[in-house]
C-alpha cells in the first residue's frame, strides 16, 4: 500500500465549484491529490504521512490572479515604492528619504502614488524639485497610466511648452501651456524611455521577492498580463522567467501575456508569434497578446462612448471621450488573425466605447473563423453598456474583473464620479450582471496598481465597500446590485482562473488527479459574517504539493 505524504483532516474544504465548503479529507501523493474524502484519506495515513489538523480552518485550491504584474511590482518594491502610503506628504518623506539613501543613483524611479492625494489628481514637479533638482525623477502613479516627474526629467526629454501631446497621450500643462511634472499614457515614454532599463539580475531578484509576495497571499499561478516593451521594461522579462524555470526557483504556473506595441501596427505579429512559439510548454508559457485598447477614467484617456463632463456637467465638449489605441478596422484584423492561430487576447478596456470596441473585434473574429474553442478576456470593464452586457456570453469573452476597485473610494468620488455623472456611474463593474446573463468571470489584482491581497479583493467584490479598517473605507455600498456571492467571487480567483489560462484539467479544483496547489486559510470565510471576509489569512501554501509559504505563528 502507498500511504499519503500528506492528509488534510478536521476542516472545511472549498473545492473550488462556488458551492459552500463541506467538511472531507484531502489526501495528496507527491504532486498530485489522490484522494478526497474522510474514511478514504483516514485508511491512507502512514507512519511518514504529515497530517495537517485544520481545526476549523479550510483549504482551497491555490489562488490564481489572472492578471498581475510581479517583476514590474517587485521592481517597485526594490525601488522608490510608496504603494502602502496614502498622502502627499507621505509620498514626499518617503521620496525624500529614498534619495538621501541612494546618493549614487542616477535615475530615481519608482511607483505607486494614488492621484486623489492631489488637487485635481495630478502632482507638481515643484514638489520633486525641492527634494532634487539635479537628478532625473520618474514616479508613476499605482495604475502606472501617469507619471510624476520632475524639471530635470522634463529638460532630459526636452519637454518644453511647444511640446506637442503625443497622439496616445497628455502633458498636464499650466494656464501658460507649462508643464507642470504629471505625463499620461504615452507622454510618459517621452520621459520613461529615457531611463536605463533594469539588468536582468535585478530583475531577477524582482521576481524572486514578488513570487514570496503572492504565495503569502496563496497565490500559486497567475498571468503575468504584460511582458514586453512597455514602460521602462523590456522584453527581458521573459527570459527573466524562463531563468527561473531552469534554475528551479519558480514555484507557481505561469501564463504570460506579450504585449501589443500600440505605437507599431500589424507587422509585429510575426515577432509576437516568434517569441510565443517558445513557450508552448511547461510552468511558463505564453499563449496570450495582451491589447491595451484605451487608458482610464481620472485622466479622461478611457475610451467612451459620450463625452467626459467638466465640473459635473456636459459643457459641449463632444470630442471629450478618450482614446481608441488601435482604430476599428485594423483591431478586427488582429483579433481575427489571433483567434485563427489559437491565441487568446487579453484587452485592457475601461470605458464603455473601449469595451464595446473589444468585444465587437472578438465577434468580428468568431464571423470569419467560427468557433476556434478560443476564450477571450476583457479586463477591468470599469464602464460597460447595458446593450453590451449579454455579449460577453454571446461571443464567450470571459470578463477579467479587479474587484477591489468597485467602492467609493477617494478615487470615484472626487476623480471619476464628477468625469462621468450620475447616468453613469451605475455601469461600472457590472459583475453580477454579466454573470447572470451567463458569462464567464475570471479575477486578477493588477498588482502593484493595487494589493495582491486576493480576499481584499473578495471583500470588495461581495460587499461593494471596502472594509471599516481600510483607509478606503466608505458607509456608502456602491452599485449593491452587482455585488457577488463569496462561492461566486471565489470560483473566479480558483476555477475561473483556471479556466481562462488553460490549466482547466490540473488546476483550481479540488479532486483526485489535480496538482495538489492547495492554500490552508485560518478560517472558514464562509461561515463567518461577510462583513469579515478581508480578515482571512493564509496559514501554509502548498504549491505542486509542496510547502513554499508558511506563517509564522
Amino acid at each position: 500500500m502507498t500511504f499519503l505524504d500528506i492528509a488534510f483532516t478536521g476542516g472545511s474544504v472549498f473545492d473550488g465549484s462556488g458551492a459552500a465548503p463541506i467538511r472531507t479529507d484531502v489526501g495528496v501523493i507527491g504532486e498530485k491529490i489522490v484522494t478526497v474524502g474522510i474514511d478514504e484519506v483516514n485508511a491512507l495515513i502512514g507512519e511518514h504521512t504529515r497530517v495537517v489538523d485544520l481545526n476549523g480552518k479550510m483549504l482551497l485550491p491555490g489562488i490564481i490572479d489572472a492578471h498581475v504584474h510581479p517583476i514590474e511590482a517587485g521592481l517597485e518594491r526594490l525601488g522608490c515604492d510608496l504603494s502602502e502610503l496614502w498622502t502627499r506628504a507621505e509620498y514626499l518623506d518617503a521620496i525624500r528619504s529614498y534619495v538621501t539613501s541612494h546618493p549614487d543613483t542616477e535615475w530615481i524611479l519608482g511607483g505607486g502614488w494614488q492621484m486623489a492625494a492631489f488637487a485635481e489628481g495630478f502632482p507638481l514637479a515643484a514638489d520633486l524639485d525641492a527634494i532634487c533638482d539635479d537628478r532625473p525623477m520618474a514616479i508613476s502613479n499605482r495604475d502606472h497610466h501617469s507619471t510624476w516627474v520632475n524639471t530635470e526629467a522634463l529638460r532630459r526629454a526636452g519637454i518644453t511648452r511647444e511640446t506637442p501631446d503625443p497622439v496616445d497621450g497628455t502633458i498636464e500643462r499650466d494656464e501658460h501651456g507649462n508643464p507642470t511634472g504629471t505625463l499620461h499614457e504615452g507622454a510618459r515614454m517621452l520621459v520613461l524611455g529615457l531611463a536605463p532599463d533594469p539588468s536582468r539580475e535585478f530583475m531577477y531578484e524582482a521576481l524572486m521577492s514578488a513570487q514570496s509576495y503572492l504565495h503569502a497571499f496563496g497565490i500559486t499561478a497567475w498571468q503575468d498580463a504584460l511582458l514586453g516593451d512597455y514602460g521602462n521594461h523590456s522584453s527581458e522579462e521573459v527570459y527573466v522567467y524562463r531563468e527561473a524555470l531552469e534554475r528551479g526557483d519558480l514555484k507557481a504556473r505561469v501564463n504570460g501575456a506579450i504585449w501589443w506595441d500600440r505605437t507599431r501596427g500589424e507587422e509585429q505579429i510575426p515577432e509576437l508569434e516568434s517569441v510565443i512559439s517558445d513557450f508552448q510548454e511547461g510552468d511558463f508559457k505564453l499563449t496570450t497578446v495582451k491589447i491595451m485598447q484605451d487608458g482610464v477614467v481620472e485622466n479622461r484617456t478611457a475610451a467612451m462612448s459620450a463625452p467626459y463632463l467638466k465640473n459635473g456637467c456636459n459643457c459641449g465638449e463632444a470630442a471629450d471621450t478618450g482614446i481608441s489605441f488601435i482604430e476599428r478596422e485594423s483591431l478586427h484584423r488582429i483579433a481575427t488573425h489571433f483567434d485563427r492561430t489559437g491565441v487568446q487576447l487579453h484587452f485592457h478596456a475601461i470605458g464603455d466605447r473601449g469595451v464595446a470596441e473589444c468585444i465587437d473585434a472578438v465577434a468580428a473574429a468568431r464571423e470569419v473563423n467560427g468557433d476556434t474553442g478560443r476564450t477571450h478576456q476583457i479586463a477591468h470593464l470599469q464602464l460597460v453598456h447595458p446593450d453590451d452586457l449579454p455579449r460577453f456570453a454571446e461571443h464567450r469573452v470571459a470578463a477579467n474583473m479587479q474587484p477591489l476597485w468597485a467602492s467609493y473610494d477617494p478615487q470615484m468620488v472626487e476623480l471619476n464620479m464628477p468625469l462621468i455623472g450620475d447616468d453613469r456611474v451605475n455601469w461600472q463593474y457590472p459583475f453580477q450582471s454579466i454573470l447572470s446573463r451567463g458569462g464567464q468571470l475570471v479575477a486578477g489584482s493588477d498588482w502593484p496598481v493595487t494589493t495582491a491581497d486576493p480576499w481584499l479583493c473578495m471583500h470588495v467584490a461581495v460587499n461593494r465597500q471596502h472594509p471599516t479598517q481600510h483607509p478606503d473605507h466608505n458607509e456608502r455600498v456602491f452599485v449593491p446590485g452587482e455585488r457577488l456571492t463569496l462561492g461566486e467571487a471565489l470560483r473566479a480567483y480558483t476555477r475561473g482562473g483556471a479556466e481562462i489560462n488553460g490549466w482547466r484539467d490540473d488546476l483550481g479544483e479540488i479532486a483526485p488527479g489535480f496538482t495538489a496547489d492547495l492554500v490552508v486559510v485560518d478560517r472558514d470565510p464562509f461561515a463567518l459574517p461577510v462583513s469579515e471576509i478581508s480578515q482571512t489569512r493564509t496559514v501554509e501554501t502548498f504549491s505542486r504539493g509542496r510547502s513554499v509559504y508558511r506563517a509564522d505563528n
